[in-house]
């Protein structure tokens, strides 16, 4: 692979908070996906936070402020990556249990971002096995959580939207230019943040 025809995109940030009002007690792990012209050449592709309570004021947030940092290289920008998350936190009987999938893509513009996106969690496809889930402490979730990031077969799937997560990027971008992909230059003269709320997940069973 000649050099010339490589760029970088080098992503730094946090996983900062989240809102799930009716629990406690919630961790998070995360991953990237990408394409198969992507390969990274530093940093962590996955990793899990610390367990936090959620705050004793109005806003009731859990706090991470949980660190990313992961260089990536790639011939061209087709499956630009996506970061997925998944937050956990113990049931009623002590069981972990998801408390909500979310994901979006790494921000395409050079410069500091912060997203705050939706949350949501499988759905029993009855009445009975959700009822037969919640009694055997076996909730519906992915086996693969990649899934999440992609759009073959999410359209069978029943969801419920549940809370919030909020993340920040700072992203730099090498050598894009040079291939001739336009990118915006980062705005360094002031310390706005770019925030952004993403789509609702959609509900819709087969």
């Amino acid at each position: 692979m000649a050099s010339n025809s490589v760029f970088l995109l080098m992503v730094s940030g946090q996983i900062e908070s989240a809102e799930f009002p009716e629990f406690d007690d919630v961790y998070c792990r995360y991953c990237f996906t990408h394409g198969q012209d992507w390969l990274i050449t530093s940093g962590l592709e996955e990793g899990i936070t610390q367990v936090t309570k959620k705050s004793q004021d109005e806003k009731q947030r859990f706090v991470w402020n949980f660190p990313i940092d992961i260089t990536f290289k790639s011939t061209n920008p087709s499956g630009w990556p996506q970061i997925v998350v998944h937050a956990y936190g113990p049931d009623v009987f002590g069981t972990d249990v998801v408390r909500g999938y979310g994901n979006c893509h790494v921000p395409i513009t050079p410069g500091r971002h912060k997203l705050k996106i939706p949350m949501f969690v499988p759905e029993s496809s009855s009445a009975f096995q959700k009822l037969t889930s919640w009694f055997l402490g076996r909730r519906p979730e992915y086996i693969d959580p990649r899934v999440v990031a992609q759009g073959e077969g999410r359209e069978v799937t029943r969801v419920r939207s549940q809370g919030f997560l909020t993340l920040s990027f700072n992203v730099v971008m090498k050598d894009m230019k040079k291939l001739g992909y336009d990118i915006l230059p980062s705005d360094i003269s002031h310390a706005a943040i770019v925030e952004s709320v993403g789509p609702a997940p959609t509900s819709s069973e087969a």
